[in-house]
């Protein structure tokens, strides 16, 4: 008999000691929310394409798959992207230092174009003044470059065919290298369509310049030399360092579907982050010492049982977050505390129970017992109609209120293991060894 009242104490044990290895150092172990590290919040809206077959809906989901892409290229840890809606994107970045770069590279449309160069400067003169026959056929765009100190000369005109000769549509990869001039530049490859495409346009033009355009600006327009039949080329724009990683990984994550407008922006200082951990703890501890105070002086050791019960949902859920990656949040904050104080409340049910049957002249070991297993019911029904409600916050809500359900669910069902399983095999144990001889609660 005692053997398994040791089984039981031993398993409480184990959990104790996983939850704690799983958790520490917990700085690294979980993750802080924007709210509490700081970063930058982001709510983009699609804007619907013109001639475009497909929903809105898919065009959202598609340009939610791209900024994904962008978001992990930039290597920022634990963001959220999520949808709302038909056509907006909500962006959470937390702990990013560079917010201007990271709102940059999400917003960026980058549409690579390949457009054929029209060398006549008559051509160029007359669509500088408006000719409209001249403009039927091609568009003047401008080259941004950087002189030898970095600084950026003044923009040129250049006049391009209106019809590209090649898109970037079937990039496949994107890299930052070194060109002749020094400067960063950025080596893309073409899939086995767009390199076909590619070494057909620049055989029948040998000789001609071919702009390289992104988002309507020329990047570069080398003079084409020879036929390039494996689909590799570079654009040389004089980037930055910081300039040719991001374009590289736009180029990477490919062009948006539509265009995306960012209609609302936000960033979260580290330093009201941190002001808002101190308080948030701060109150939650107050609120803990109370607790912990009061059930002692009102249950006696039972109160401390009660106190080790709630300590140990904490772990739990805490363990349970860094285990599987989740995000703490300040509502999560919340349903911790709120969870925590659930806890205390199932347990002050079982011993209310216990008294009531002590009052009926029972046996410590005979009250224990019922006590334990009256109360389940009720304890059941409770915490189970307030798993539903975290559920229902979790998989429906979003942002904050999927932290908030989520650690309220699991709190719950952690609960449910340490008031009726953890405290009980206890206590089982402490009548057991005849610790208690008379129950005082």
């Amino acid at each position: 008999m005692m053997r398994n009242h040791y089984i039981k104490l031993g398993f409480i044990i184990a959990v104790i000691a996983y939850c704690i290895w799983q958790i520490y150092p917990p700085d690294k172990k979980i993750k802080k929310g924007l709210d509490l590290q700081g970063g930058v919040h982001i709510v983009l809206e699609v804007q619907q394409p013109p001639e475009q077959d497909k929903s809105m809906s898919d065009v959202t989901q598609r340009a939610l798959e791209i900024i994904r892409n962008r978001v992990d290229g930039l290597g920022v840890s634990e963001p959220v992207i999520q949808k709302e809606g038909t056509n907006r994107i909500i962006v959470d970045l937390p702990g990013i230092k560079d917010t201007q770069r990271a709102i940059d590279v999400i917003g960026k449309t980058a549409l690579l174009e390949f457009r054929l160069v029209e060398e006549d400067t008559k051509k160029l003169t007359d669509a500088l003044k408006g000719d409209s026959e001249v403009l039927k056929d091609y568009e003047v765009l401008y080259t941004q470059q950087k002189d030898e100190r970095g600084i950026r000369r003044e923009a040129t005109p250049i006049l391009v065919k209106r019809q590209p000769e090649l898109t970037g549509a079937g990039l496949t990869d994107a890299f930052v290298g070194y060109g002749p001039s020094g400067f960063p530049e950025v080596n893309f490859v073409l899939n086995k369509e767009g390199a076909a495409k590619f070494a057909e346009v620049t055989e029948k033009n040998i000789g001609k310049r071919l702009a390289i355009v992104l988002d309507g600006v020329v990047k570069s327009a080398p003079v084409i030399r020879d036929r390039i039949p494996d689909g590799r080329g570079q654009i040389s724009g004089d980037f930055t360092m910081d300039e040719a990683k991001e374009l590289a990984v736009v180029l990477r994550a490919g062009a948006l579907p539509a265009k995306v407008d960012i209609i609302y922006q936000q960033i979260v200082g580290p330093t009201l982050g941190k002001e808002y951990i101190e308080k948030s703890l701060r109150a939650s501890l107050y609120g803990v010492i109370v607790v912990v105070i009061f059930m002692v002086i009102y249950y006696y050791a039972f109160g401390l049982l009660a106190d080790f019960a709630m300590a140990m949902n904490l772990l739990i859920l805490l363990a349970f977050m860094s285990l599987f990656k989740g995000v703490l949040t300040l509502p999560g904050i919340a349903g911790i505390a709120l969870t925590c104080g659930m806890a205390v409340d199932a347990n002050i049910l079982i011993f209310e129970r216990i008294r009531e049957e002590l009052r009926s002249g029972k046996s410590a070991k005979a009250a224990i017992e019922a006590g334990y297993h009256r109360a389940w019911s009720v304890i059941l029904d409770s915490n189970i109609t307030t798993i539903i409600t975290g559920a229902i916050l979790f998989f429906l809500g979003e942002g904050s209120v999927k932290g908030f359900g989520l650690t309220l669910s699991v709190g719950i069902i952690a609960n449910l293991f340490t008031a009726v399983f953890a405290t009980k095999a206890i206590v089982d144990f402490a009548v057991a060894n005849r610790s208690i001889e008379k129950l005082r609660i």
